[in-house]
């Protein structure tokens, strides 16, 4: 198993190494348009991608969600059972994924795939080894000893990524839609508030996840939520009066404050985003 999962390890570096390379462009706001088929990430494909593979990973991190929040409520849960339960449901998860066919013409998508299911596969083997001493001392020390692992932490970083190409190929599928849309977003160095506040809602989104893929944390709530509350801080003149100037520091501070949660994006949508481009994917019409 030890073998195996370091010969996985040295597979995925190879790959998500290029990706981090490309966020770490310091170049300006938008690339060209690459030659596309006229058939590639189409609304079909976002949402068969949404049902078949982006929700089956989010519902098992709702699971360890609630897992976490029991054991923070009682120190005498059965921790071990409860990872035990998990790496099974992953198993599951994964098994559910992996049979979904993903179109050729959008490797963006196919990517985000390939990542969702190795994700899955490493929190399976993490949450299997930890459950061992996972009963030994308190809720504290176990949740301690989860976010110290190895396998833990990159299934965190691979699910974050493939997150990350999910919302790339959404703004792909808009400049199929939108010519005026550019089809990629390069992320610069420092994104000022009044050039944040220009984008379209589906590049605000992109760049929501990749500053979440660069956080490496643990998220209960969706990039566009975060862009969501990104938005109400700077026009409600909270980021002006607390000398916020960049949307890095804005999104440092609102984690840093737990001033996010799912299904922001929801209650302010008629607000900002009402004319705005998005795929009918239910996470933003209804909360999941």
């Amino acid at each position: 198993m030890i073998v195996a999962i370091a010969a996985f390890f040295s597979g995925v570096k190879v790959g998500t190494d290029r990706t981090e390379a490309l966020y770490a462009k310091p170049a300006g706001a938008q690339a060209p348009k690459a030659a596309e088929s006229p058939n590639a990430y189409s609304q079909q494909d976002l949402v068969s991608f949404y049902h078949n593979v982006f929700q089956p990973h989010r519902e098992w991190m709702a699971e360890w969600s609630a897992a976490r929040t029991r054991w923070q409520s009682d120190d005498t849960v059965d921790r071990a059972s409860s990872l035990k339960e998990l790496a099974k449901l992953a198993a599951s998860k994964y098994n559910e994924s992996k049979v979904t066919t993903v179109s050729s013409l959008t490797p963006g998508l196919m990517n985000a795939q390939n990542n969702y299911l190795k994700s899955l596969k490493l929190y399976e083997s993490s949450f299997g080894q930890l459950a061992a001493h996972a009963n030994e001392g308190s809720a504290a020390d176990a949740l301690a000893r989860v976010s110290k692992d190895a396998y833990f932490t990159e299934a965190v970083r691979l699910g974050l990524l493939a997150q990350s190409q999910y919302y790339d190929s959404m703004l792909k599928w808009g400049a199929t839609v939108n010519l005026s849309l550019p089809d990629a977003y390069e992320l610069p160095n420092v994104l000022a508030n009044t050039e944040w506040s220009k984008l379209p809602l589906l590049v605000k989104n992109t760049v929501a996840a990749q500053y979440m893929f660069m956080n490496r944390a643990q998220y209960d709530y969706l990039p566009q939520d975060l862009t969501a509350r990104i938005d109400q801080f700077i026009n409600s003149g909270q980021a002006a009066k607390m000398k916020q100037k960049t949307i890095r520091s804005i999104v440092d501070m609102l984690n840093s404050t737990d001033a996010i949660r799912s299904g922001d994006y929801l209650s302010l949508k008629s607000r900002y985003y009402a004319k705005e481009l998005v795929p009918l994917l239910p996470f933003f019409s209804s909360d999941t």
